[in-house]
């Protein structure tokens, strides 16, 4: 079986190192007979998958360039939330592409429980999903409570008009004052 092996650290200015992941993994590897087509190591928050190496790692996946992805743990894989992970789990699955936990051994997809671990991770996607609904109408009902969502001031209004009038995008106009684009939406 050929494996892919995953590690990932938020920086390696505080003293982390990929290299215990790395060690531990590859042992495993070699232990279990698995030979290691490649190793993928990211030096960036897991709060995005905007990370070469992951993006490298899914591509590779997509060519069928490995059986199986091996990572340390599941929140070394990705910290994007539930509902994203499960997102490149379900894509790895797509490929053909397995992927284990070497920590926590109940996140693999390999065994006799593939569809029950597929199926519970599914399952707490749309809890959070349900989860973030619930904090939203929460937040909304207060907002209403307390006469609804603040206003901004009339001269405010009046800059994102003249910086709308100028050309600029609503993105740039909230980076200049500081607001959501989406409060730039509602005014220019």
């Amino acid at each position: 079986m050929k494996v892919a092996i995953y590690a990932r650290i938020s920086t390696s200015n505080k003293g982390q190192d990929a290299d215990n992941q790395i060690l531990v993994l590859a042992d495993y590897c070699q232990r279990m007979n698995y030979e290691i087509y490649g190793k993928y190591i990211d030096e960036v928050s897991g709060g995005t998958s905007e990370r070469p190496a992951f993006k490298k790692m899914f591509s590779d996946a997509s060519k069928r360039k490995f059986d199986l992805l091996l990572f340390w743990s599941l929140d070394r894989f990705s910290r994007e939330g539930t509902r994203a992970t499960i997102n490149h789990m379900q894509q790895l699955e797509s490929y053909g592409v397995n992927f284990k936990s070497y920590t926590e051994q109940y996140i693999d997809s390999c065994g006799i429980f593939k569809d029950v671990i597929i199926s519970l991770l599914s399952t707490l996607a749309k809890q959070e999903k349900i989860r973030i609904s619930e904090r939203v109408r929460a937040g909304l009902a207060r907002s209403i409570k307390k006469g609804g969502r603040p206003k901004i001031a009339t001269k405010v209004i009046t800059q994102i008009k003249s910086l709308k009038t100028n050309g600029k995008s609503n993105r740039s106009i909230a980076r200049e004052l500081n607001l959501s684009h989406s409060t730039v939406g509602l005014y220019a």
